[in-house]
């Protein structure tokens, strides 16, 4: 168990590397690309065995001599805030090598190489503890994605790569110049014990070095999530890549944005995040409205979803900048959801690609006749993606707007608004492209066959998972996401807790009763130094 972590960060990698070594034999190459993302995945699952629920510490810890001067350190560790983002990065892995098996004809050895090589990317950001092996790994994941798009993209395919990679390479410029010089000021990349010193007082930023060093920061996780305005090269990135690209460009990388000002800009920087939250979260909550509007008038079936995605991410940057332990589980959990339900959509919507090579929702309709299998899992991916009961994002979805609630009703009312508006535009969405009178081109649609199948059928199940059995991932989170507002002080200050009960929406003065969700969650959590390092 010790050396587990870096078996599931580098095991992709070496899969890549086999790869290159592998004659072009497109048959060979998918089955040893499949052979290490699913032995990744079941790997990862160890973690999930061996995590101990009620810790805020790190656990897995590896902590090595990289570079001595300046001092580097490949460090790494997972808590509660990594653990399954690791897990939806290496899931969704395996559902990406299946859905190109027939897909990707041309240059299959250097696609499944840099997907292989992206896994391991997208696994390291969220492991690493050293702030410069952070950026390493944050950079890591640009350059297989561009490629990705940039070649196995559509007609406009080297427009979208240019745009993604030049706005999040400003973006990570921007984020290596607070890095150096947080370094310069405390002397150390060790991001656990800058953490820590600055919650027990050690360690000290004036208001200056906080308001700079926090936009740094934010405009490189901020553009990555992206949130209004900064959101302008996702449409674009998700529409020209293929389908396994959207999927790891939603489900994953889109995720390491949130993580980001979760992880660095709250505890490192808590006076100059109190300060911007009003902004942020004002923007956010534009971006959620906005976002669902434009999605509304969408012709592309998958640029509707990239947008729907704008408003899905903007509800999680709320939840995290309104300070409350409700609010940022309830985040957290809806980044893990919007991977699954919007990894799955974008599933779908490139299985209708392969059959009828358009996107246009003009273009469809009566899907559902030739198809009703395909329709099938369509309806249960857009009913996650709407917050539907018994479904993974309403846990999220309600966890936000109760926590929110304690900042402020308003930004529960636009929020909620914006929920309804989700509704609309999917349902809508739905309507025209599988009911009504099938045309004529698409009366013969093939159904979905048993390797489609195969890759849906686990999306779906872990929807109704996380959607009926949510205390067991957010018993895992708990712990984690107090000690980050404990660290900034930014924890409530009044006694919060979310309880189970036969009686939903009722409980005691104080108390706040969220059916499916047991969930203990205190002021007198852990103190900031219970992520202290080793």
């Amino acid at each position: 168990m010790r050396n587990l972590l870096n078996v599931v960060l580098f095991l992709p990698s070496v899969g890549a590397l086999l790869l290159l070594f592998l004659p072009r034999r497109p048959s060979a190459i998918r089955i040893i690309a499949l052979v290490f993302s699913l032995a990744t995945f079941v790997l990862s699952l160890g973690l999930l065995a061996g995590f101990q629920a009620s810790s805020a510490e790190m656990q897995f810890i590896t902590d090595k001599a990289w570079i001595q001067s300046p001092t580097i350190r490949y460090y790494i560790g997972v808590d509660g805030i990594s653990l399954f983002l690791v897990l939806l990065v290496t899931f969704l892995s395996v559902l990406c090598v299946l859905v190109s098996w027939r897909s990707v004809q041309e240059h299959v050895k250097e696609f499944f190489f840099f997907l292989l090589l992206l896994e391991t990317g997208t696994i390291g950001v969220f492991l690493a503890l050293d702030l410069l092996l952070f950026y390493v790994f944050w950079e890591v994941t640009l350059v297989p994605m561009y490629f990705l798009i940039g070649i196995w993209g559509h007609e406009r395919r080297i427009y979208a790569a240019v745009k993604f990679f030049l706005y999040t390479s400003i973006g990570s410029l921007l984020m290596l110049v607070g890095i150096i010089w947080l370094h310069n000021v405390f002397g150390t990349f060790d991001y656990l014990s800058i953490s820590h010193g600055i919650a027990i007082g050690a360690l000290k930023l004036s208001y200056p070095q906080q308001f700079w060093l926090f936009l740094a920061f934010f405009v490189a996780f901020a553009i990555k999530v992206p949130l209004f305005p900064l959101h302008t090269w996702l449409p674009d990135a998700h529409v020209e890549a293929p389908t396994a690209g959207s999927v790891m460009l939603a489900g994953v990388l889109l995720k390491m944005g949130a993580y980001g000002m979760l992880r660095f800009c709250l505890p490192l920087f808590p006076d100059a995040a109190q300060h911007f939250a009003p902004a942020i979260i004002a923007l956010a909550i534009f971006g959620i409205i906005y976002g669902a509007l434009v999605s509304m008038v969408q012709p592309d079936l998958k640029k509707l979803i990239a947008y729907s995605s704008v408003s899905h991410l903007g509800f999680v940057v709320l939840g995290i900048f309104c300070f409350n332990e409700i609010a940022i589980a309830g985040a957290l959990y809806q980044m893990i959801n919007h991977g699954v339900s919007t990894g799955m959509l974008f599933l779908l919507v490139g299985m209708i690609y392969e059959r009828s090579h358009t996107r246009e929702i003009s273009r469809m309709g009566g899907l559902a006749t030739p198809a009703p299998a395909l329709a099938t899992y369509f309806l249960i991916a857009s009913l996650s993606s709407i917050g539907l009961p018994l479904l993974n994002n309403f846990v999220g979805e309600f966890l936000i707007l109760v926590g929110v609630k304690q900042a402020r009703l308003l930004y529960t009312v636009l929020g909620a608004t914006a929920a309804v508006l989700s509704a609309i535009y999917m349902l809508w969405m739905y309507q025209r492209v599988f009911l009504g009178e099938t045309a004529d081109h698409n009366k013969h649609m093939p159904d979905l066959n048993a390797r489609e199948k195969l890759i849906l059928f686990p999306a779906v199940a872990l929807m109704v998972i996380m959607g009926i059995f949510s205390p067991y991932f957010l018993r895992r989170i708990d712990a984690s996401t107090a000690a980050i507002l404990n660290k900034g002080g930014l924890a409530p200050k009044q006694h919060v807790r979310i309880n189970d009960t036969p009686h939903p929406f009722v409980g005691s003065p104080g108390t706040v009763s969220v059916p499916w969700v047991s969930k203990r969650m205190h002021s007198a959590h852990p103190s900031g130094d219970s992520e202290r390092r080793p």
